[in-house]
């Protein structure tokens, strides 16, 4: 769903000439931000980086003190339960 602004959330957004506007909701009194697309998409972008990031660190952590599995018995594990997926 996509729903469109108002004249006045417009207005209030071109007014804050930052591309983001905080807006409340009256009734559960929550917090939202209205943000321009290509904002949106970079955050995301970045978060997606940045837990990739530690992923990896963590994954390296784990090798590095001997948990996990090897490589090939990985691989393995995955190739079942692809497998499992289409059956």
């Amino acid at each position: 769903m996509t729903a469109k602004l108002t004249k006045e959330l417009t207005a209030a957004l071109l007014a804050t000439g930052a591309g983001e506007l905080e807006v409340v909701d009256p009734e559960t009194q929550r917090t939202y931000f209205v943000v321009d697309a290509d904002i949106h998409r970079q955050a995301m972008d970045a978060l997606c980086r940045q837990q990739d990031r530690q992923a990896i660190a963590q994954g390296i952590t784990e090798m590095e003190a001997g948990e996990g599995i090897p490589v090939e018995e990985a691989r393995e594990l995955a190739r079942e339960r692809l497998l499992a997926r289409e059956q």
